[in-house]
């Protein structure tokens, strides 16, 4: 079970990081990255934080390197941030289940039958009665 003390820290870190991946990062290479969550080693020494980045593999790879040589700086940012005997040492994980939710959808979406042409359109896709049609009563 993981105490509140290492869930804090994971929050933080997790804010610390995406905010200066967005904000302060110059690197070329590190574009289109979302930090999806962190874990936090008991001991607080380590933090691994799970990125996600939209491209393929190869933006993938460069993104994973320019964020690898951005470590030190991001820990000096984290160091600022949190209050720890040590700061975490950051390592970072190419987090898969964006791209693994979007293949999945994919596939269902070809196993799945089309819906029949006489059967009803789903909610999401009825229009919105006009409103400047009023059937009620005239206001007199």
């Amino acid at each position: 079970m993981t105490s509140r003390r290492i869930l804090k820290a994971a929050a933080a870190i997790r804010e610390v990081v995406s905010m200066t991946i967005l904000t302060e990062i110059k690197d070329p290479r590190v574009e289109n990255v979302t930090v999806t969550f962190v874990e936090v080693s008991p001991d607080m020494r380590i933090a691994k934080v799970h990125v996600s980045v939209m491209g393929n593999e190869a933006k993938q790879s460069l993104a994973m390197h320019g964020l690898r040589n951005s470590a030190g700086f991001l820990q000096a940012k984290i160091a600022k941030r949190i209050d720890t005997r040590y700061t975490p040492r950051i390592q970072f994980v190419l987090d898969q289940g964006v791209k693994h939710s979007i293949e999945v959808s994919r596939m269902l979406k070809e196993l799945l039958p089309a819906p029949a042409p006489d059967s009803p359109e789903p909610l999401d896709t009825i229009a919105a009665p006009d409103s400047t049609h009023n059937d009620g009563p005239a206001a007199g």
